[in-house]
């Protein structure tokens, strides 16, 4: 009788021991008689030992950033963009210019312009099929404003987590920072990985996906009688300073109406409150946080799959994974445990144009973990910016007390230049669940009593647009 066994020397860095055998010692010796052995050499080990990286999302639409707040650049690699998409600098730059710093007396003041530029994936205006690379370079370093904190750790910042992880940093001493400099080797600083700047990549994947889904649900294209899908966000709250959500129509909700102010709130009474909030504690070289609300309009039925990879729960790992991200809710959230179940229940009931819709919406547009067509509601809550203008008590890698003060340069709130980082990582999900969608359930026809088409015929894209 053929048998085959794998030896028992260590893999992925497990003991040297040989508890293997001996929890099989009940077999009969033929079945532990190894026809077949896989050695590993000792020094091959390491090799072999998983590191979490962290820095892709997505499993069709793979999305991977890269670079630090103090580096030489930032940007994103695109892998799984569908090819024949008309895609340009402009169509990523539109929303990198919403995210980008020095916008106003209410964000950072760094001056950086993110312009990006795309390396890759694109051939005379279209994407080819293959990875997409989005470069933005990084113009404002001001490396030696980091010279304190390379030897403390910032309080509610990712350096002592960071080096509880690692063991090493990316801050450097100043005065070997600045040789490296004069080399234009530039090095991680400021906040790194964990800087709000990481974000340009998550913005620029996120108009790339934007782009994927106005192509696919026509809106790109003019057709107004399909499923018009729209990703909005906006900030519904600064500190004690709370839109009451009955102001705003989720369904006659406008970019324009968001844009019309410095804070992107959609009503124009409770944006001057708001604005007046930041600017009060920016003044005082403090900071504060608040919430941002985002909605999708349009979302196909059917999204989502059930257990582990609910819709809500990939928006929530995403969207948690943003920079000062500390609550998600979604629908009724958790104002829902406050009703009885008569209250919360959704009802369904039929349309005009014979679709199932409910009467409510405390689910939030998803249901059991699939999305039901109607809109979904989200909200993000954002802690105050963690670098501010006040001294504060600290200890340094070495473990003294030290007082250390941040240079004015961060945002008295982070929430206006938040908002596109939002609606891009809900646009990354749902590029990623529409693919998954199409692949499993919707690769052969459709049961057109219960389901429906998920996007719209597309033609081949000409040169000229």
């Amino acid at each position: 009788m053929a048998s085959s066994c794998l030896s028992t020397k260590p893999f992925l860095g497990a003991s040297r021991t040989d508890g293997l055998r001996s929890g099989l010692c009940y077999l009969s010796s033929d079945l532990l008689r190894p026809s077949v052995q896989i050695s590993v050499r000792n020094n091959a080990l390491k090799k072999l030992l998983i590191q979490a990286a962290g820095s892709t999302h997505g499993n069709l639409f793979r999305v991977t950033t890269f670079g630090e707040s103090q580096g030489g650049a930032v940007g994103c690699v695109i892998d799984g963009c569908p090819p024949r998409i008309h895609l340009s600098e402009a169509d990523v730059q539109f929303d990198l210019d919403r995210r980008r710093p020095c916008q106003s007396q209410i964000t950072t003041p760094r001056k950086e312009t993110d312009k990006c530029q795309i390396l890759s994936g694109i051939y005379e205006g279209v994407t080819t099929g293959t990875p997409i690379t989005v470069l933005v370079p990084n113009t404002d370093q001001r490396l030696h404003h980091y010279g304190e904190m390379s030897i403390a750790y910032r309080p509610s910042h990712a350096d002592a987590t960071y080096d509880m992880k690692y063991g090493v940093r990316s801050i450097q001493d100043p005065a070997f920072v600045f040789v490296h400099i004069l080399m234009y080797q530039m090095f991680a600083e400021g906040g790194g990985r964990s800087s709000a700047r990481e974000t340009i990549g998550r913005v620029a994947a996120g108009a790339v996906a934007k782009k994927i889904l106005k192509r696919l649900t026509g809106t790109e294209r003019g057709v107004m009688d399909y499923l018009l899908l729209e990703i909005l966000g906006y900030v519904s709250q600064v500190h004690k300073v709370v839109l009451p959500e009955d102001l705003v129509d989720y369904d006659a909700l406008t970019l324009e109406q968001i844009e019309s102010n410095l804070v992107r709130c959609p009503d124009p009474e409770y944006a001057e409150k708001m604005i007046g909030a930041i600017d009060a504690v920016r003044l005082k070289r403090n900071s504060i946080g608040g919430v941002v609300t985002c909605i999708v309009r349009g979302c196909p039925r059917g999204l989502g799959s059930p257990v582990f990879d609910k819709l809500e729960a990939q928006l929530a790992k995403a969207l948690m994974s943003i920079p000062a991200t500390k609550g998600f809710e979604i629908g009724s959230g958790f104002l829902g445990t406050l009703l009885t179940g008569s209250e919360h229940n959704d009802e369904f009931f039929t349309d005009d144009h014979g679709k199932i819709r409910t009467r409510t919406n405390c689910s939030g547009g998803i249901q059991g973990g699939v999305s039901n067509g109607e809109i979904i509601n989200m909200r993000i809550a954002f802690k105050p910016t963690a670098t501010i203008g006040i001294k504060q008590q600290t200890v340094t890698r070495d473990k003294k007390p030290i007082e250390l003060r941040a240079l004015d340069r961060h945002d008295p709130c982070i929430l206006p230049r938040a908002v596109p980082v939002v609606e891009a990582m809900v646009a990354l999900v749902l590029v990623d669940e529409l693919m998954a969608q199409h692949a499993q359930c919707n690769l052969f026809p459709i049961n057109p009593d219960l389901q429906e088409p998920l996007f719209l015929p597309m033609q081949c894209p000409s040169r000229d647009g």
